[in-house]
């Protein structure tokens, strides 16, 4: 399978997701001490950054369930998060307002190159794999 059918299934299932209305409620509840603490420091404007960047990142965990038991997934994930850490303290963020319309952009942006970017480390991972009955040599085991 190529990776831009992997990312247009694994894109089809992220349709399917559903949050329900408590859980919105939470998030809702959680991001309030988040843009108290940033306002209380004076920096209010990458409080929205912030926050969309945990939610990119904890909706890419909770798609890709079946990949948390890989070391790589994880080692993955934290640099990528890495990488959004000098995105969101070097870009100057201004404080005007910004419509939903280009945030949703730069959030749907930002989850499709991720999912790119998980799948191509798995593709690079996974390598050959051995057919039915052949020797895997590096365990020495039958597939």
């Amino acid at each position: 399978m190529s990776l831009a059918s992997d990312v247009k299934n694994a894109l089809t299932s992220a349709k399917r997701l559903r949050l329900p209305w408590w859980g919105v409620l939470c998030i809702i509840i959680g991001a309030l001490p988040v843009y108290w603490l940033f306002d209380h420091f004076g920096r209010l404007n990458i409080a929205l950054p912030i926050l969309n960047v945990i939610a990119v990142l904890a909706f890419v965990l909770a798609l890709m369930q079946k990949l948390r038991p890989h070391a790589w997934f994880w080692i993955t994930m934290t640099v990528i998060a890495a990488l959004h850490v000098p995105l969101i303290l070097f870009i100057p963020w201004g404080a005007r307002w910004v419509p939903a319309l280009g945030i949703a952009a730069i959030d749907s942006l930002d989850f499709c190159l991720i999912l790119w970017i998980l799948f191509a480390v798995g593709k690079f991972m996974e390598g050959r794999r051995p057919l039915a009955g052949e020797r895997d040599s590096s365990r020495g085991l039958l597939k």
